[in-house]
């Protein structure tokens, strides 16, 4: 036993001796490896709805009750490489308009050179009556994350733009009634009507948000005119809204 101990009080020695005298060009790795957050989930789908309108137009044309569009885009989002806090997000996605009318007829399919208004009151008329426009959308953001690597527990900012290709513009008629407002088929009499001709065939339009994890305050004002050339005065949408983001 005593041996034994002798033996490891000389191990112990010799392990010593030469811890202390070991070179010291020995590299010590202290640095981190940065995680890659390429793949990280930062809104790569978003949700948007709330209203749209416009103004400076004639009354006969300005909308009436709620406008509303609904948008549905999936997007990448690339962080840049030295600030993981900024990224880009672009995308891809269906945005419609939906334009609310009393007692106005917009005839899409009109052949006449400006888009007729026309204020119905006095006859026959709808009694629900709106216009839609339908887009191929694609988006493109700079974002910001105050949390880099959770961004549904983060503040959040976004500045950017999207294009817009035209798919379908129609209007929708319900329930047609009299000057004194009464049915003349029944209240659930539905009149369609597509037309593209007095609808400019894309759109450009600035957006932004802002907001805390999934959800977010958003808008978007359309720069080009929702109109083409000589169908009617510049009308300029602008949207407000709520995102709901994820993913």
């Amino acid at each position: 036993m005593k041996k034994l101990f002798v033996f490891c009080l000389a191990a112990f020695a010799l392990t010593q001796v030469q811890a202390q005298t070991a070179p010291d060009s020995i590299p010590v790795e202290t640095s981190k490896k940065k995680p890659n957050l390429s793949g990280r989930p930062n809104d790569h789908f978003m949700v948007q709805f709330g209203m749209v309108n416009y103004g400076g137009v004639p009354d006969s044309m300005k909308t009436s009750g709620f406008s509303r569009f609904f948008n549905f885009y999936v997007m990448f989002d690339k962080p840049f490489r030295n600030n993981k806090n900024f990224s880009l997000g672009f995308g891809a996605g269906i945005g419609s308009d939906n334009y609310f009318y009393k007692n106005t007829y917009v005839d899409l399919k009109s052949n006449a050179t400006e888009l007729p208004f026309t204020n119905t009151a006095a006859t026959n008329h709808y009694k629900k009556f709106k216009v839609t426009a339908l887009y191929l959308d694609v988006p493109l953001e700079l974002r910001y994350i105050s949390n880099e690597n959770n961004s549904d527990r983060s503040f959040k900012a976004a500045v950017g733009a999207k294009f817009g290709l035209l798919l379908k513009a129609y209007s929708k008629g319900k329930d047609l009634v009299d000057a004194s407002g009464n049915s003349i088929y029944n209240k659930n009499y539905i009149v369609k009507e597509n037309g593209k001709g007095h609808i400019s065939g894309s759109r450009i339009a600035f957006t932004g948000r802002i907001g805390y994890g999934h959800v977010t305050l958003t808008g978007a004002w359309q720069v080009s005119n929702f109109l083409k050339e000589n169908s009617g005065p510049e009308i300029r949408p602008y949207q407000i809204g709520i995102t709901l983001s994820g993913l």
